[in-house]
């Protein structure tokens, strides 16, 4: 009885071990994504202003090439701010909290050529003093994962994966 109950108390430490580390790398990315939608609307508050004076000092064909190089840059920055909001939707759908032996979005991927996180494509991140991937569900590597458990293998790029544990 007493074996049973420390059994259960070290897997309960591991479960909230898991989920601050999960909760640690949400967060992560979603700063990724404030420090990006933050950079675009600077961009495109910028390209505003350089368009309204260069209406006001300019004039001729001058004025209207300016005018209008202007607008393609706040036009391709709202397109990557629209992708930002997508990305934005796809982290607000995940639960940091749950768990499961198959790799699903949310999931936390140890495999025996780095840390992946499946989330969005945010790149390498570092919690509890370990490097993770941030990846999406529909990148190369994502896709691979999608679905599979402890013991899979693959190979992406010329490398060879295993996956050795899945949270």
């Amino acid at each position: 009885m007493v074996l049973d109950q420390c059994r259960f108390h070290i897997l309960l430490l591991q479960y909230y071990k898991m989920a601050a580390l999960k909760e640690q790398l949400y967060l992560l990315c979603s700063d990724y994504i404030s420090k990006r939608e933050t950079e675009i609307k600077k961009v495109i508050a910028e390209a505003q202003d350089a368009a309204a004076n260069d209406t006001k000092s300019s004039a001729g064909d001058k004025c209207e090439t300016g005018r209008e190089m202007m607008q393609q840059e706040i036009n391709q920055n709202q397109g990557r701010l629209n992708e930002l909001n997508k990305l934005k939707a796809t982290l607000e759908h995940l639960s940091p909290t749950q768990t499961g032996a198959v790799a699903i979005p949310g999931s936390i991927v140890y495999t025996n050529n780095g840390n992946f996180y499946i989330a969005i494509s945010a790149g390498p991140l570092k919690a509890d003093n370990t490097s993770f991937y941030a990846i999406s569900a529909a990148s190369p590597i994502g896709a691979k994962l999608m679905g599979q458990q402890v013991g899979y293998a693959f190979e992406l790029n010329g490398k060879k994966f295993v996956v050795e544990e899945v949270e």
